[in-house]
Parts: C-alpha cells; sequence; structure tokens
C-alpha cells in the first residue's frame, strides 16, 4: 500500500517501490500481453532458470503460490497417512497446514530467541514415525541449518527448508534452500521478492524429484497423465515482474539490512524494548523487523495514533489456534514460542522506507518507553 500523507508511515510500500523500476516493470508486462503468454512461457522458463542460477541449485519448479509449493513438495517425498513431520511452533500456518493436507501428522517443535526452530529440542520430538523436518527461515533470519542437517542425516529424515520470507538469506555463507532435499519459496507481493500476485516455487538438486513436482503441479503431466496431479502453476504475468525484480534483489535486501541496522542504533537501550538479535554466521535479510516488549498493545496504540503502521507475526503460535485444539497442547510445551506470542510487534521495513522515517518511528518509540530515541 502507499500513503500520500507525508507524515504517515506505512509498514510496507509497494508502489513506492513499483516506481523505482515503473519503465522495466511497464515492458515486462507489456511483453506478456503482446506475446498473449499469460499461462507458462517464455517469461515462467526464464524466471525458473534464473532463480535456480541465483540459488546455485539445479532445479526450480515454478508454482501458483508458496503454500501450493510445500503440498507439492511433500508429495514429492513421498509423504504418506501417519507419517509424522516436525516443524517450528512459530510460523505462519502454511507450514504446517501443508503437512496435514498432504497426509502427514504436524509434530510442533519449540524455537530459539531467533524465532527459529529450536534444534536442541528436535530430537525429543523423533519417533519411529518421523520422515522429515520443516525449518522456517522467519522473518529473513535463517535456522540454525547445521545442527539440523546433522540430525536429519543421523536419523535418515528429509528435510524441506521453507525460505518464504528469506530470500537470498545466508547461512555460513552459503544460500538457504540449498542445504536440504526441496526448499520452498512464496512470492507473496509484500516479500523480499514480490510478484503482483500469487506465486511460489520448490527448488532442488535432485532431478527425479523436480521432475516428479513439475507433472504433479500440472495435472499429472499435459497430454498423458501419468499421475492424477493438481492445478498449481505459476502465471506469464507474475513471472515478467518477478524476471524484473529479481535483478534488484540483492540491493534491496541490503537496504533493508541498512534500515535494520540503523533501528538497531536508534532503539538500543531502550527500558523495555528488546531488538532482533542475529545469531552468528547468519546473514539476515529482514522480511521482518520484529521487536519484543511486554507493552505492545499500549506501544501499538501509541504507534497507531502517531500515523505508524504496525503488524502482529503471529498473533498465536499454531500449536494454540483452534485448528490445532487435538493435539492437546499447554503453553509449558513451547515455553519460547508461547512468550513470544504477546511480545512480538513487526515495524515498518522496507527497502524505500528512508532513514528519516525509521527515525521517526524509533523516536516514537522512545517516547513511549520514557527515553529519546
Amino acid at each position: 500500500m502507499s500513503s500520500s500523507n507525508p507524515d504517515r508511515v506505512p509498514f510496507v510500500d509497494l508502489y513506492a517501490q513499483y516506481l523505482t523500476i515503473e519503465p522495466e516493470i511497464d515492458e515486462a508486462i507489456a511483453s506478456v500481453i503482446r506475446e498473449s503468454a499469460y499461462v507458462r512461457g517464455r517469461q515462467v522458463e526464464s524466471f525458473e532458470r534464473g532463480w535456480a542460477e541465483l540459488l546455485g541449485v539445479k532445479y526450480c519448479v515454478s508454482c501458483a503460490n508458496g503454500t501450493d509449493a510445500l503440498y507439492i513438495a511433500m508429495r514429492g517425498l513421498g509423504l504418506k497417512p501417519g507419517d509424522e513431520v516436525i516443524t517450528t511452533a512459530h510460523s505462519w500456518i502454511s507450514t504446517s497446514e501443508t503437512i496435514t493436507q498432504a497426509g502427514g501428522r504436524v509434530v510442533f517443535c519449540d524455537t530459539d530467541d531467533t524465532f527459529t526452530i529450536d534444534p536442541a529440542r528436535i530430537e525429543a520430538r523423533i519417533t519411529d514415525r518421523t520422515v522429515g523436518i520443516i525449518p522456517v527461515h522467519l522473518y529473513g533470519q535463517p535456522a540454525d541449518m547445521d545442527p539440523i542437517m546433522a540430525i536429519a542425516r543421523k536419523r535418515g529424515l528429509w528435510v524441506i527448508e521453507d525460505c518464504a520470507q528469506a530470500h537470498l538469506a545466508r547461512y555460513r555463507g552459503q544460500l538457504v534452500g540449498t542445504f536440504g532435499q526441496a526448499a520452498t519459496f512464496s512470492f507473496y507481493p509484500g516479500k523480499n521478492l514480490g510478484a503482483y500476485g500469487d506465486a511460489g516455487c520448490v527448488v532442488t538438486h535432485d532431478a527425479a524429484l523436480a521432475d516428479w513436482m513439475s507433472l504433479f503441479a500440472r495435472h499429472g503431466g499435459k497430454g498423458d497423465h501419468v499421475m492424477e496431479g493438481i492445478n498449481s502453476r505459476l502465471d506469464g504475468m507474475q513471472a515478467a515482474v518477478l524476471n524484473v525484480k529479481m535483478k534488484h534483489l540483492e540491493r534491496w535486501n541490503q537496504l533493508r539490512r541498512e534500515e535494520a541496522g540503523r533501528y538497531d542504533e536508534l532503539l538500543r537501550g531502550l527500558p523495555g524494548v528488546v531488538t532482533p538479535g542475529v545469531a552468528p554466521n547468519r546473514e539476515h535479510v529482514y522480511h521482518l523487523y520484529v521487536i519484543r516488549t511486554d507493552r505492545r498493545e499500549g506501544l501499538r496504540a501509541h504507534l497507531k495514533a502517531a500515523g505508524i503502521d504496525t503488524v502482529i507475526n503471529y498473533p498465536k503460535a499454531l500449536p494454540f489456534y483452534p485448528a490445532y485444539a487435538y493435539l492437546g497442547h499447554r503453553p509449558e510445551d513451547f515455553p519460547v514460542a508461547h512468550a513470544n506470542q504477546s511480545r512480538i510487534l513487526s515495524l515498518p521495513i522496507y527497502p524505500e522506507i528512508g532513514a528519516d522515517r525509521v527515525a521517526r518511528v524509533a523516536k516514537c518509540v522512545g517516547e513511549f518507553t520514557g527515553a529519546t530515541a
């Protein structure tokens, strides 16, 4: 969304981003219309090649959205009814609901101080029915992949990385999405790399898996249906937008890191405010800048009154939603995720936000805490 009020700080401003690349976007969209390549076509094929090359993986299978990507990946890895998949207690519901939709059973694991799955708690969740782990690189910070992959190798489990919020984030210098058997991405408009509608993909080094997922996502094969599949395709218009934006992604991520650093500096030492820490050997891409405070609702109201938009990502840890009441979990089962759900608040961050707006947000936070930011 965009704002005509110069004093307002929107949570994200997609129109401001469009204005920085307007000629490129307009030409890309016009080319799709000229070619009538609305489903599949040149732009989609170019995106699949380009995204795979950028990540350094062999195969990219595009699809309609990031939720479908998770479902397709799990079906491709042969998830069966009764199989258990371990994932984080703190994420958007796509991560867990697709486990159930693909026939598996969700097993939640608590998080650590980075909001990502705590590897030290994973082994205790493994049973003889466990087949896989889905770590989520939440808010743009990579999960701790070395111990996760070590556990997976030791126990013979597959790993799907949920990279929906972590485009080009790095762990020990290696891009996320290149560790497990497969990785999924969302290109929802507000993401670091966002389309102008829904879009997603799965990446993998495995040729057989890539072939299966490509067939499954397109009705089990056009012209010769070797299986019953689903209809999940990236359309040409979204691919054209992504092809343009992909060229700017590294620069936009760097701007996000700079603005996050400015927040860190301005908010440092404010009473009752905890800024997002970055664990060693991890490169955060700050899809979201999430602080913690015990006075969240008061701070949020104060910022709203000042014309500053905020969001809570996410209001409840996943095990405590009605959808998972059947699991019978209690707060003490996930103490970190449960404690965070009432304290987290996402402040505005996007490449075009600028130093003045960050300073205005920080100043308002400082006023609320009784300090000067």
